[in-house]
């Protein structure tokens, strides 16, 4: 198994920066659209589970996941959300690992990659209630979350893997992490 080197972590912590910021302005158009579509804006949430798929996606190394979102929460800690923030931003970090690391890192499909989203929505999910904002009725919690997992495989699962298959396409990615035919081929399973 490839393990991180300092070249990955860096490159790990700039993906989670650059996700840190656009969550900030993801943030402000969530905000912007609560009057118009108070209950179809959860299907703009997949973005803040987006961050530690990607991160794995790029480098296909164990680790990725958790510490880019890690560092994105870290970030939007900074910029004024709370420390509540990282405690999103670990959880839902540690479940894209977690279901990455189910496949044994050697997976990176649309389905493995929304997958991950969805533990991360689920992960997102725990907090919600430990935190007091899911004190929802049945049929609300149902809609909000399931509409949240619906988007987080979006996010996570369609548009990551498009964006890095595209940046593969460049050969950007070459220089972080060489692609071979195999690794190329596993994008489409």
């Amino acid at each position: 198994m490839k393990k991180l080197k300092f070249t990955d972590l860096l490159i790990t912590i700039m993906i989670g920066v650059v996700f840190g910021v656009l969550m900030k302005f993801w943030d402000d158009l969530y905000t912007v659209v609560k009057p118009i579509m108070p209950v179809a804006r959860q299907l703009l949430y997949g973005m803040w589970f987006m961050v530690g798929p990607f991160a794995f996606l790029l480098l296909r190394k164990p680790g990725t996941a958790l510490i880019a979102s890690i560092a994105g929460a870290s970030l939007s800690a900074f910029a004024g959300h709370g420390i509540e923030v990282l405690m999103y931003g670990l959880a839902q970090g540690l479940a894209a690992e977690l279901l990455f690391a189910a496949f044994r890192y050697k997976r990176y499909s649309i389905l493995i990659a929304g997958l991950a989203g969805i533990a991360s929505c689920l992960a997102s999910f725990g907090l919600d209630l430990v935190y007091g904002y899911a004190a929802l009725e049945t049929w609300a919690l149902i809609v909000k979350y399931g509409l949240r997992a619906i988007s987080a495989f979006i996010f996570t699962g369609i548009f990551a893997v498009l964006i890095v298959r595209a940046l593969e396409a460049t050969g950007v990615t070459s220089l972080i992490r060489p692609v071979d035919k195999k690794e190329y081929t596993m994008l489409d399973q």
